[in-house]
């Protein structure tokens, strides 16, 4: 897919957002916490050449490093409602894996007039569990401080399986592109930040992809944390992955975007089918 960059004023300077194809809805996409643009470079593989993509990294990693921060969730979130304003000629679809998931439900609850729909990938829910604690969140905010540290939580806690090894190390690249004040934000207050009530509002249709075998957000987790705060959203299953799905089986997330965007009402006039994939 041919793509262009288009230079999106946002708080503090500029995004560089990677816009391709021209078939709506578009699907704007969000990374997670150490991820980049380049993070979907294989689902958007496997997506039709014509499909409308627009993706970025955010505020304080790779590209986006320089932008000033605060680093939290609701200037992420400003960032990609930003974004979306900017770059979607018309209706938009997010498509956000774990933090950026979490960023893109609270957009979703601001009920933008552009948004179609709402595709969460491992995402991150609004309230943790509670063995999100302090002293996990400590922890995990060294994950990324080395290629050491980074190559560690690839191989036991972030992937089910081994990467290929050009993906392995465009992913250790992009766990490193970022300031301190931008990496530590996510686990010591963003993993935490309770948007229950702001997630109450989301009233379009929502599909949640988890990984059989992620020991980040596994299915139950997301069962027990997310589901009930978006009674609407569907739930699919992907087999024998974990959490960094965008690399790990970029083809079943394709695949879920395209079922989703299929049986969006403006597409069909029918509502959402009622399951996605295993629950």
């Amino acid at each position: 897919m041919t793509e262009s960059t288009r230079s999106v004023p946002v708080a503090g300077g500029v995004l560089d957002v990677r816009v391709g194809g021209s078939a709506g809805p578009a699907l704007v996409f969000v990374h997670y916490w150490g991820g980049s643009a380049d993070t979907w470079n294989a689902v958007i593989d496997h997506l039709p050449p014509e499909q409308a993509t627009i993706r970025f990294d955010q505020r304080g990693w790779g590209g986006a490093r320089s932008l000033p921060g605060p680093y939290h969730l609701d200037r992420l979130a400003d960032d990609l409602e930003r974004v979306a304003d900017a770059c979607a000629p018309g209706p938009y679809v997010l498509v956000g894996h774990s933090m950026g998931g979490k960023a893109s439900q609270l957009v979703a609850a601001r009920r933008p007039s552009g948004l179609a729909g709402l595709v969460l990938v491992a995402p991150a829910p609004p309230r943790p569990p509670a063995t999100i604690t302090e002293e996990y969140r400590r922890h995990l905010s060294h994950a990324y401080d080395s290629p050491e540290t980074v190559g560690h939580a690839l191989d036991h806690v972030l992937t089910a399986a081994p990467l290929p090894a050009a993906v392995r190390a465009r992913t250790v690249r992009d766990s490193l592109g970022s300031g301190a004040a931008a990496r530590r934000e996510w686990p010591l207050r963003g993993i935490a930040q309770d948007i229950t009530g702001a997630v109450a509002a989301v009233e379009v249709p929502v599909t949640v992809l988890a990984a059989e075998n992620d020991a980040v957000e596994p299915p139950h987790v997301l069962r027990e944390h997310l589901l009930p705060h978006l009674p609407h959203a569907t739930l699919g299953v992907v087999p024998a992955a974990g959490h960094l799905l965008p690399l790990e089986a970029p083809g079943a997330v394709a695949t879920a975007i395209g079922d989703f965007i299929a049986a969006l009402p403006h597409r069909n006039g029918a509502p959402p089918t009622e399951s996605a994939g295993s629950a």
